[in-house]
């Protein structure tokens, strides 16, 4: 167990962010599962939008690696293009 202060409180924060990050990125996996479900094409393209969102914005806090964002993006939008 720690036993400075500064050490404790990391803990704590450590904590904090490890459960934000983790419901940033389970309803990122929602929305993605939720995209690839979809069938109409103006809906797709409106979810579409708001994930791409989501993705970039995992990468960019290293929830993620940016080349896998980037990959699922590619792929998301080929699927949502080929509707």
């Amino acid at each position: 167990m720690a036993n400075h202060k500064s050490a404790l409180k990391r803990i704590r924060s450590n904590e904090a962010k490890r459960l934000r990050n983790r419901y940033q990125h389970k309803t990122t996996r929602t929305f993605v599962t939720r995209l690839r479900n979809t069938t109409d094409k103006s809906e797709a393209q409106d979810l579409l939008k708001k994930v791409i969102g989501m993705l970039d914005k995992l990468a960019k806090k290293n929830i993620i690696h940016k080349k896998k964002a980037s990959n699922q993006k590619s792929k998301l939008t080929k699927l949502v293009n080929s509707l």
